[in-house]
């Protein structure tokens, strides 16, 4: 019989072969394949049932063409997709992502992590993820109305409350959640649980907006408790400025910190002082403005155009990079580490490179990996399912607390299964581990189907 590390060599050669173009993807298969060779050491039969290589295709990958008019009367096509990648503990969840730069490689990424991070979470979701290159940005109300409308005409031929239940993600807030809901009740009448991140006044779950940042707040809080540490006093980088970052930055200040970064597409502010809220929400959830509009107003504020915000040389103690994939290398994570961060919590999905986690680790630096850390989202959509499911409408207060203790249960499940497997500072190896054993074993008692 092959060993563990010869058959994980052999399945990343053979996806090389077959998907060179996907970067992403790769990326994400190469960091996950590491983690998987204790477990299967421990497991041998896994090999004997080639588990990898059934788990790394994708049960389904589903394209389509999205026709839209534009204001001009000008007819515009876009490109659809949905990965369903793993139903194994339940039905598809993932995001749906609008956004320029979507491509089949960075929505298999995306959906590959997705399968770990809701097993993680210990509620019964598969993995799964989709959006199209349409970009919003510059678009009028009508023309993403338009859009959304004819993007749903295709996908809801692919979805329903116990097949796939998409949710937001970058350029999906509930402004097109709403609109693909309406399209999607016209073509199939009323179902409440076929979307989540609703709006309230449709059976949308509160917090769940604020869930992803709040959830990569308690993750780390947690971490630190164990540590016999806090917030309090910490000085904190956050990098980007939409629904993670914004609600990130609220919890920390919560609970003692201060944030002194936000960034854009276009560069990042530092505010010494700790980041304006209320000015930050207003700029971008209300007047939807660029991030040089919060530096005309703060005078001791500075915006650092075309910049990375992880090139500031500052002190920190704990970086949350929330923005987008591969947001720090190997030089800023030297940076880091310089400025003396002590933890780096990800926010968004895969925001560190390979090489940026090596220079973590060689620093003794906890890294927490974005599919346990920001797992909060994904885990408040659950709870807007079943909320769904008993027409019923919970608190704030019951979320939150839901949320929290689910953050909890997946720290301590990372660091307990990275104790089992080697290293109890490695949550990295703890996440995939222990993402990927649960998966596996449902699929093997389910006969591999």
């Amino acid at each position: 019989m092959t060993n563990a590390t010869e058959y994980v060599q052999l399945i990343q050669e053979k996806i090389h072969q077959k998907d060179t173009e996907q970067l992403e993807f790769l990326q994400a298969i190469d960091e996950f394949m590491p983690s998987a060779i204790p477990f299967l050491e421990k497991h041998p039969e896994y090999i004997k049932r080639n588990i990898l290589g059934i788990l790394t295709e994708p049960e389904r990958i589903i394209q389509f063409r999205v026709p839209w008019q534009d204001d001009e009367g000008n007819w515009q096509v876009n490109r659809g997709y949905r990965i369903q990648y793993n139903s194994a503990i339940g039905p598809y969840k993932g995001g749906l992502r609008f956004h320029p730069s979507v491509n089949l490689s960075i929505l298999k990424f995306l959906a590959f992590e997705q399968i770990f991070k809701n097993s993680l979470t210990g509620m019964p979701i598969g993995g799964g993820k989709g959006g199209s290159d349409f970009d919003p940005k510059g678009k009028s109300d009508d023309e993403i109305m338009r859009f959304c409308q004819s993007f749903m005409l295709e996908l809801a031929k692919h979805i329903g409350p116990s097949l796939d239940v998409p949710a937001g993600d970058i350029g999906v807030g509930a402004r097109e959640i709403g609109y693909l809901f309406g399209e999607y009740k016209r073509l199939k009448q009323y179902d409440a649980g076929v979307l989540t991140g609703k709006p309230l006044d449709f059976w949308g779950s509160k917090i769940r907006t604020e869930a992803t940042g709040y959830g990569l707040v308690y993750y780390v809080k947690h971490l630190l408790k164990e540590e016999e540490d806090s917030f309090e006093g910490k000085t904190v980088f956050v990098s980007g400025s939409g629904n993670v970052a914004i609600y990130a930055i609220e919890k920390v200040h919560e609970l003692g910190g201060k944030v002194v970064t936000c960034s854009d597409s276009n560069g990042y502010i530092y505010d010494p002082e700790g980041i304006d809220l209320p000015l930050l929400k207003e700029i971008k959830e209300e007047k939807r403005q660029r991030l040089t509009e919060y530096a005309k107003q703060r005078p001791l504020a500075v915006y650092h155009a075309s910049e990375s915000v992880w090139t500031l040389k500052e002190s920190a103690d704990i970086a949350l990079p929330c923005a987008t994939q591969n947001e720090i290398n190997e030089k800023t994570a030297e940076i880091l580490v310089e400025n003396g961060v002590k933890i780096v919590a990800e926010g968004a999905n895969m925001p560190c490179t390979f090489e940026a986690v090596s220079v973590f680790t060689k620093a003794d630096v906890w890294y927490c990996p974005g599919k346990a850390a920001n797992a909060g989202g994904v885990a408040v959509s659950a709870l807007e399912m079943s909320q769904n499911s008993q027409r019923l409408s919970w608190e704030n207060e019951q979320v939150n607390q839901q949320l929290d203790d689910i953050m909890k249960n997946i720290y301590d499940t990372c660091r307990k299964t990275a104790s089992k497997y080697g290293n109890e500072k490695n949550l990295l190896l703890g996440a995939n581990v222990a993402g990927f054993e649960k998966v596996a074993k449902v699929m093997y008692a389910q006969g591999l189907v």
